[in-house]
């Protein structure tokens, strides 16, 4: 999945040490941003040796890539910086031709200089603070509080409905209000303070598509640096096929089989679905033994019919 399974040894043990630190700067290759859009060229991020003029600006240590120090640093917004071959992205569209590793990559440095750019005073007495360990830490001098970066955990779901004969032939996925051009994706929602992943994903279903839901299966997890969350895709159990959307997040709803073509970030979710129901496989209590008797002859038009980046399909098997 994009921006999942970085190379990337992070060296959590060394980075507080700043000798180590400005001896890994010192040979480092850097990624730099630009308005919170990685350095390109081609199809791959552009790690760039340090420069003179880059001193005093924001840099994070990302990790080692086998052994060679890899830093994402934070250009100024005016005025634009041109580099020779390489051009700056947006990126979501970056991550449509990233090789996985650099997507990784570029995820993480977003994440931490986004992180930055918005925590920069702090939160307790409003005193300018001052980023430690290789940008993982903000302290501030004047109260001695440190902050730390953060992730948001949001759940995005794929409610699965039984269909004829007792298969789970359906889904539903709902239309965001923001979205343009009929898209259709999983239902999403940020989890709110004392709520199990299990809990966020019966409250969404309920508040954006009056659905209610039986058993809740994990289906697997993937950092989205916008600005920074991480996605906890699950499937739902719906205890019927009735639906109602609340008009406001979610303008419309329809059922969809295995060929449905919702957005990328929900695509790891219907593929695998459309598998299960296509060759049986095991999906704990969100799939019932009916689907999986009756599987094996619908496995080349349902999977067959997701269109899924290649980058993924690796990743897809091994879960397989």
């Amino acid at each position: 999945m994009a921006f999942g399974g970085s190379p990337l040894d992070r060296a959590g043990y060394h980075r507080t040490d700043p000798t180590w630190l400005a001896n890994q700067r010192s040979r480092g290759l850097f990624l730099p941003f630009w308005k919170s859009q990685p350095l390109l060229r081609g199809e791959a991020i552009a790690l760039l040796p340090g420069r003179p003029a880059w001193e005093g600006l924001q840099a994070v240590f990302l990790g080692l890539d086998d052994g060679q120090p890899l830093f994402a640093i934070d250009l100024p917004d005016d005025p634009e910086p041109v580099f020779d071959g390489a051009a700056f992205q947006e990126m979501r569209p970056a991550a449509v031709i990233l090789p996985a590793r650099d997507c990784a990559i570029a995820g993480q440095a977003k994440a931490m200089l986004d992180w930055h750019r918005r925590h920069r005073f702090c939160a307790n007495c409003g005193a300018a603070t001052t980023a430690e360990d290789g940008g993982y830490r903000r302290h501030c001098p004047n109260c001695q509080a440190d902050h730390f970066p953060r992730t948001d955990p949001v759940v995005i779901m794929l409610p699965i409905l039984e269909g004829k004969g007792g298969l789970d032939d359906h889904c539903l996925l709902g239309r965001n209000a923001r979205f343009t051009n009929g898209l259709h994706s999983a239902f999403a929602g940020f989890i709110e303070p004392g709520e199990t992943v299990e809990d966020a994903v019966a409250r969404e279903l309920e508040e954006e598509a009056g659905m209610k839901i039986g058993a809740v299966t994990y289906h697997a997890s993937q950092p989205w640096p916008f600005p920074s969350s991480l996605m906890i895709g699950c499937y739902a159990r719906a205890l019927s096929r009735d639906f109602t959307v609340d008009g406001t997040q979610i303008s419309d709803a329809n059922r969809r089989t295995g060929d449905g073509r919702p957005q990328p970030s929900a695509q790891s979710l219907m593929r695998r679905w459309a598998m299960a129901i296509g060759v049986g496989m095991r999906m704990s209590s969100a799939i019932s033994p009916a689907s999986r008797a009756r599987a094996s002859a619908l496995l080349n038009h349902r999977a067959s019919a997701i269109s899924v980046p290649s980058t993924m399909n690796s990743r897809l098997s091994a879960l397989a």
